[in-house]
């Protein structure tokens, strides 16, 4: 018998970066129930708020089979589980030019963790199946998910729903069609088809950064910021006049 999928969205947030952070987590069963979970960090950084919520997940659903549809906007979770973190682990958890590897002990839990998911159901009951959705699009899932986030991050009272999907205030089925990882080192400049620049407005501050990452993070949990990818100076200029900004008045960073 085919197993029925769990819809997971998962979120970090951090004031300040390293700063007092938070997590937040939606779980959706295919039975129909919706449980919400959350935590608050005093001293930490969005990226292991991130892994933390995924390691929450993973905990929280150690006794209960079925694949998992993690949904993250978290290009740093999803490419380092799927990716970096096998490299990672036979160099002895060093990067390629030899230095030590960020937060090593919140990778190693979630290694650990799947490792185990896959020990203890078959390989179908086991699988992750992970999806990129981007921040503030208006996913609902994910925009919840980072409320939650936000409000434990800054200290304030959570109320986390468990209960029947049909009383959940929230959409969560409405998933987007591409969940895909957004291009990065294979995108191109103007002309070859790279991207041009990384904008984020938080503020009245504009910055200008040298990847997508580093522009997603600056952004990350910050209620009314802007973010956006340009493919030429003509675009670049275009969105800043949208935004209201001289050119001379953007700050590169990177």
């Amino acid at each position: 018998m085919e197993s029925r999928p769990l819809l997971v969205f998962t979120d970090g947030a951090c004031s300040g970066n390293p700063g007092p952070g938070g997590w937040g987590v939606i779980i959706v069963s295919p039975e129909g129930d919706v449980t919400e979970l959350g935590g608050f960090e005093p001293e930490t950084t969005n990226n292991r708020m991130e892994m933390t919520a995924v390691g929450k997940v993973l905990r929280h659903l150690e006794q209960t089979p079925g694949p998992l549809h993690i949904y993250t906007d978290s290009t740093y979770v999803i490419q380092g589980i799927t990716r970096w973190a096998f490299g990672w682990s036979r160099r002895g958890w060093k990067t390629a030019d030899g230095k030590e590897v960020a937060n090593t002990a919140y990778w190693k839990r979630l290694m650990a963790l799947m490792a185990q998911r896959k020990q203890t159901f078959s390989a179908e009951a086991a699988a992750v199946e992970w999806h990129y959705v981007r921040g503030h699009a208006g996913v609902p899932g994910n925009e919840r998910v980072d409320v939650i986030a936000v409000d434990f991050s800054k200290g304030r009272s959570v109320k986390l729903y468990a209960g029947s999907l049909q009383g959940y205030g929230v959409a969560v089925l409405e998933l987007p069609e591409d969940t895909s990882l957004p291009e990065e080192k294979s995108e191109k400049r103007e002309g070859s088809g790279k991207a041009y620049s990384y904008l984020s407005q938080v503020g009245q501050s504009v910055k200008r950064h040298a990847s997508w990452a580093a522009c997603e993070r600056r952004v990350k949990g910050v209620s009314g910021a802007r973010f956006k990818k340009t493919r030429s100076a003509q675009e670049e200029a275009k969105v800043l006049e949208d935004w209201g900004v001289m050119a001379q008045d953007v700050q590169s960073e990177d």
